[in-house]
């Protein structure tokens, strides 16, 4: 059983636990690998229209993800997502109600579309994820993100009319 709810400033410390190696691998995420912490709460808390944190019964932090505007002014109506797991949420379709759960709040908070600007492509899992929710790869960027272990390879925008 997973509870999704808003990020609050004492889950900080279980978000970072989370984010920072994800962060510090380098293989799915556009972030700097050295991003400090104070870079990172800026960027996935505070930037954000609003961050939601899954949590187990227990009250322990399993993913997180945040909820903005992909683009302003005239593209302010599609909003863009990052989500991240941690390695004891893994196969437990934690990944899947953050993405549900943020569909349903993005329209709650007006937004029209989902996109996903740089999904990597050698993250083969959420590809598929993505794609089980109804997103549609509909763009490659040939090469686009440096692997740290493969090079250069491809990413995808992905994208989800929600309204």
């Amino acid at each position: 059983m997973v509870d999704i709810r808003p990020f609050a400033s004492a889950d900080w410390p279980e978000v970072w636990a989370i984010l920072e190696p994800v962060f510090r691998a380098g293989d799915t995420y556009s972030f700097p690998a050295d991003i400090d912490e104070a870079e990172a709460y800026r960027v996935w808390i505070e930037l954000p229209v609003a961050t939601f944190v899954a949590v187990d019964p227990a009250g322990c932090v399993l993913g997180t993800y945040y909820l903005k505007a992909n683009q302003a002014g005239p593209g302010a109506h599609v909003c863009n997502c990052g989500y991240v797991t941690g390695d004891r949420a893994r196969g437990r379709g934690v990944a899947s109600a953050l993405c549900e759960h943020s569909q349903r709040q993005a329209v709650e908070h007006g937004f029209r579309a989902m996109q996903y600007n740089m999904v990597v492509s050698t993250n083969a899992g959420a590809v598929r994820l993505w794609q089980r929710h109804g997103f549609e790869i509909v763009g490659t960027l040939p090469g686009a993100f440096r692997h740290p272990g493969q090079g250069f390879v491809d990413a995808y925008v992905m994208y989800k009319t929600l309204a």
